[in-house]
């Protein structure tokens, strides 16, 4: 079996108990911490930057996964490297030289990450998908917590592992939005590594519990 990562994504969390949900979060079995930075442009929603990204950070016993939902992220990638990011994802749509992106980004000593949203097809990360340590499918329109799976995200999934293997890439396979105990084990049949889970952890009643529930799927690939 495969172990896959959770990473809670901290969109979702009580800002006025960060502290506190950070340390749940540090105390959990969950792997990642993530973090959605919108600028209101890109998407739109405007959310939190750097130095919010580098408070976490100093309470964070996790590497932190930042997810940038932003227009020209190539201006800001250091800036996050040093305000503690150890994953760096950009957005295809947003990225003109996507390339030259990913290795600024690997310069930087993160991994790099390349998110599709739900229209992108995988296909179009056929020159790049060895260059990448990990695709962020979006399975909700970015800009908002709290939306419903897009069920399209499933052969989506299936398609970029055949792509993934195909290549002998090493990158994983992250799923970003509306993902829960109700489609965890789909995703990872599909080929998923990485979960993302916003609301489904921070609104449960036992979040530690919800995320050790999202731990405890074991899935080999479905074909």
């Amino acid at each position: 079996m495969r172990k896959h990562l959770v990473a809670p994504s901290v969109l979702a969390a009580d800002f006025t108990r960060l502290g506190e949900e950070v340390d749940m979060v540090n105390r959990s079995e969950a792997d990642w911490f993530h973090l959605d930075v919108m600028d209101g442009r890109f998407v739109p929603n405007i959310t939190f930057g750097m130095f919010i990204v580098e408070a976490i950070g100093k309470m964070a016993h996790k590497p932190l996964d930042v997810h940038l939902m932003i227009v020209e992220p190539e201006k800001y990638i250091e800036s996050f490297r040093k305000a503690g990011a150890h994953v760096i994802t950009v957005h295809y749509e947003a990225c003109p030289h996507l390339h030259r992106t990913i290795h600024q980004i690997k310069e930087t000593g993160a991994m790099a990450g390349v998110a599709l949203n739900p229209h992108t097809p995988v296909s179009l990360l056929a020159d790049v998908i060895e260059d990448v340590d990990l695709v962020c499918l979006m399975s909700v329109n970015p800009g908002f917590g709290g939306q419903k799976f897009i069920y399209q995200s499933l052969p989506k999934t299936r398609q970029l592992r055949e792509l993934i293997d195909t290549r002998n890439s090493k990158a994983l396979i992250e799923i970003d939005g509306g993902v829960g105990l109700q489609n965890a084990e789909s995703l990872l049949q599909a080929g998923a590594d990485v979960l993302v889970a916003g609301s489904s952890v921070f609104a449960a009643q036992d979040p530690p519990a919800t995320i050790r529930a999202l731990k405890a799927f074991e899935a080999e690939f479905d074909f």
